[in-house]
């Protein structure tokens, strides 16, 4: 974790104003149904091995697990899979058709199973598919935000990249910038108001100086690490209640790399200077937590890093309970 705070650092804890001081609703009393989407694809990706993550995680027991905290789960299977595939004819837009199309899947699978009453469960894979995630759910809801728990800001667009991924791209997308066969995938454009999202947990060291400039005149709420102390629960906290007051319903998207990865290097891309792995539970306990969770994501898991499985399994140990308050009834 990073040391004291910077006046920087503050101003940029808070993003836009502060919201008023709000109510939170109880669940209620019936337990929330999950559906379960694996999306094995690294289209996106910097290279192979995040397609293999559902597979792995269903291997590792996460079904059981979940069940056995009260939770109710459906298994919707997986998607086609798509593995990465490096694009040098398009270095700066690098398998975009492939990424689009896995987008677009996803989305319809998340739609059907929100008809279905149930609340998607979607295990990546790459970033980019937070994008079909949120173009299913405004399907049916219109009023939707995004908690983007995140080691990374992902502002990076095709103008600004160096290496063209897309897994770099996905806050850039949401918002309307960025290659336009994917931010105009959705039934509305831009995908979400940037005062509907809440950045929490990048680290700015990761951003470049054109990023930095388009972060700082954005609404997003924004929540560095650099920035958290030991103070990163009550953060997610205020963050979550400060996106209750302003949504209907969220997603949450969870790249793993927000986790230190000196302490379970199962990302992709190795993040350090992080939260560690017990706070990054804690933090996802309390978004999953709300009674306003439209849909969670599971991003960037590559394992190949874990080649025994052991990482795997106490990520779906702790994973399943953080998701523990999404089955219990609040009194």
């Amino acid at each position: 974790m990073a040391g004291l705070r910077t006046a920087a650092d503050n101003r940029e804890l808070r993003g836009a104003d502060a919201d008023p001081e709000v109510s939170r609703p109880p669940r209620g009393d019936a337990l929330t149904r999950l559906g379960l989407i694996g999306v094995p694809s690294s289209a996106g990706a910097h290279g192979p091995g995040q397609e293999k993550a559902p597979i792995a995680l269903r291997e590792a027991g996460l079904l059981g697990a979940l069940r056995e905290t009260g939770l109710e789960v459906e298994d919707l299977g997986d998607l086609p899979p798509a593995r990465f595939e490096p694009d040098a004819r398009n270095r700066k837009q690098q398998s975009l058709a492939q990424v689009v199309a896995v987008a677009e899947r996803v989305a319809a699978a998340v739609e059907a199973a929100r008809q279905r009453g149930l609340v998607p469960l979607v295990l990546g894979g790459d970033c980019t598919i937070t994008l079909g995630v949120v173009a299913g759910l405004l399907r049916g809801q219109a009023d939707l935000g995004l908690i983007y728990f995140d080691g990374d800001a992902d502002l990076t667009t095709p103008d600004t990249t160096h290496s063209g991924i897309f897994d770099s791209m996905g806050v850039a997308h949401l918002i309307g910038d960025g290659a336009a066969e994917l931010s105009r995938i959705g039934p509305r454009y831009p995908l979400l108001p940037e005062d509907r999202i809440a950045l929490f947990g990048f680290h700015p060291y990761e951003i470049e100086p054109k990023e930095q400039k388009r972060l700082e005149a954005s609404a997003m709420l924004r929540y560095p690490v650099t920035a958290m102390d030991d103070r990163a629960v009550e953060l997610a906290t205020e963050a979550r209640a400060r996106l209750e007051q302003r949504v209907a319903a969220f997603a949450v998207h969870f790249d793993v790399d927000v986790m230190d990865s000196a302490e379970i290097p199962l990302a992709d891309w190795p993040h350090y200077d992080a939260l560690s792995f017990g706070e990054a539970m804690r933090c996802l306990r309390v978004f999953t937590g709300s009674p306003k969770l439209a849909a969670l994501v599971v991003t960037e898991i590559n394992p190949d890093h874990d080649p025994a499985g052991l990482w795997i399994r106490q990520f779906v140990d702790a994973f399943s309970e953080a998701l523990r308050p999404v089955a219990a009834p609040v009194a």
